[in-house]
């Protein structure tokens, strides 16, 4: 089975949809000496609120209706993402939910924490996992790609 090894300091990304984002802050400033801990990411709206309500640098994307949600994916994908907490809104239907579908599975298929609520965000913020050298599994998906090609 393939590894891939996470640093101790974590490339966390940060995500929530509108009704989602002033909780997110709250938590945020609650959790933001751990969070400086780390390398934050977040999707257009939610980096900029992220980075002026804690004074922390944050890497941004785009909206993610603009396509914000696929370069987090893409960078999951590619190894250069660690962690995901995304505070969604299981209430509000989305213009882009297949865009959200396609982050979950892309997070899930490539062995990241996931959070998508503040008490699973609490929990995974204060495992020692977060604050140390982390290797995960990787599921090898080549027999179920090579089946669906036959």
């Amino acid at each position: 089975m393939n590894t891939r090894k996470m640093a101790e300091k974590k490339r966390i990304a940060l995500v929530a949809h509108d009704n989602k984002k002033s909780e997110l802050m709250e938590w945020a400033v609650f959790n933001k000496a751990a969070l400086a801990r780390h390398s934050l990411f977040a999707t257009g709206t939610t980096g900029n609120l992220l980075e002026a309500t804690l004074k922390l640098p944050v890497k941004k994307f785009l909206s993610g209706p603009l396509g914000g949600d696929q370069q987090v994916g893409a960078k999951i994908a590619c190894g250069e993402l660690d962690v995901l907490i995304f505070f969604w809104d299981p209430m509000e239907a989305q213009p882009h939910d297949p865009d959200i579908k396609a982050l979950l599975r892309v997070a899930a298929t490539w062995n990241i924490p996931v959070a998508c609520d503040r008490a699973t965000a609490d929990f995974l913020l204060t495992s020692p996992l977060m604050h140390e050298e982390y290797e995960t599994l990787l599921t090898d998906y080549s027999t179920y790609i090579n089946r669906k090609l036959k």
